[in-house]
Formats: C-alpha cells, sequence, structure tokens
C-alpha cells in the first residue's frame, strides 16, 4: 500500500526548468520602465511569485516607485514571450515525462502560481495533459504561495487526503507543508525525475 494517494507537482523549477525563461522575459518587460531585474535578485525573492505579486514587487523597485497596474497591463506580452520560447524546444524533459507516465498508481495534479496560458500548452506539447487529475494555475485560486490554497483545491478535486507535493521555492515548499501534506523540495529540474523516483520507493509500504 502506498502512503500517498496522489503526487502534486509544482512546474516552473519541477516539471520544466522554465524559470531562467521567466526572468529574461520579466527583464525585457520591465527594462523600459527603468527597473533593473538580475538573476540573483529574481531567484531570491521572486521564484515562486504570481504574476500579481510579482508586479507588486517590481513596481517597489522602480525609482521612484510605480503602480503595480502599469507594469499588470504588460503581462499579457510577457506571457505571450514566455510561451513562445518555451514552444520552440520541448519544454519539459524525456525524463520527466517518463517519471508522470511511470506513476500511474498515483493520482496527479500540477499545483503553479503561474497563468494557465503559461503552464497548459507545455503540458500538451509533452503529450502530459492527460495525466494529471487536476491543474490548478494562479487564476484558480484567490491566495497564492506560500498560501495553501492551490494544494488545498488539488486536492480537494483529486478527491485524496494523503499527498506528496513535489517543489523547488521556498514559497511552494510552505504552501504544501501548510496544506498538510509532506512536501519534496529539490534544486534542479533535471535531478527531479530520479529524485521523486527514490523518495516514492523509499517511503512506499
Amino acid at each position: 500500500m502506498g502512503l500517498y494517494q496522489a503526487v502534486l507537482f509544482d512546474f516552473d523549477g519541477v516539471l520544466a526548468d522554465s524559470e531562467p525563461v521567466h526572468f529574461a522575459c520579466w527583464a525585457e518587460i520591465v527594462g523600459p520602465f527603468g527597473i533593473l531585474l538580475d538573476w540573483e535578485t529574481y531567484r531570491q525573492y521572486c521564484v515562486g511569485m504570481s504574476d500579481r505579486q510579482l508586479v507588486e514587487f517590481l513596481g517597489g523597485r522602480a525609482n521612484p516607485p510605480m503602480a503595480p497596474e502599469r507594469l499588470w497591463d504588460r503581462c499579457g506580452q510577457k506571457q505571450a514571450r514566455f510561451r513562445e520560447r518555451m514552444l520552440a524546444q520541448p519544454a519539459i524533459s524525456p525524463e520527466a515525462v517518463d517519471l508522470i507516465k511511470s506513476l500511474s498508481g498515483y493520482l496527479l495534479a500540477v499545483v503553479s502560481s503561474s497563468d494557465r496560458s503559461e503552464v497548459v500548452p507545455l503540458l500538451r506539447q509533452a503529450g502530459l495533459e492527460g495525466c494529471f487529475g487536476a491543474v490548478v494555475c494562479a487564476e484558480d485560486v484567490a491566495r497564492h504561495k506560500p498560501a495553501p490554497d492551490g494544494y488545498l483545491l488539488a486536492a480537494r478535486l483529486l478527491g485524496i487526503q494523503r499527498a506528496l507535493v513535489v517543489e523547488d521555492s521556498e514559497a511552494g515548499v510552505a504552501s504544501g507543508r501548510a496544506a498538510g501534506f509532506d512536501v519534496l523540495q529539490i534544486t534542479e529540474a533535471a535531478q527531479m525525475p530520479e529524485i521523486v523516483r527514490r523518495y516514492l520507493a523509499s517511503h512506499f509500504r
């Protein structure tokens, strides 16, 4: 009997090595406003944020600070650039695809702070959309990570109580734990499939 009924995956940085592309697109969008965004700042403060949280953070970095609504108007452009670049080549590694398709004994979900338009096309490209019983994105919940809302919604949609959450960001880890689930934190998307396989094998009873 498995310890978990389901495995709930974050998307960016877990299923797809997409954070550098998110960073590049945001840096291009906010540059004309005089906002300088470097990778270290993005990695430390922005990973795991929803777009709304991120534009508030970036607006505060302007000199003088600017209303987030001015940047929010550019989110559509950023999302379009992201999709175009990620779809230009396989966004999800063959190893990650194989992992997802091998987890037939578990219910699966994606829980992301990104917009649905940045997640579902990449799952579809990899042939994985039908593998997930739920895909929860930014527009599906009122409160985003580190709040537990996304993971709680995924659990309700799947009808489960025991789940493993796979996350990379501190906000995501806090979200999964606040929802009452065990959390496996990874640091690189490339290592995720092997780490998840080993963890599930060691927690099977």
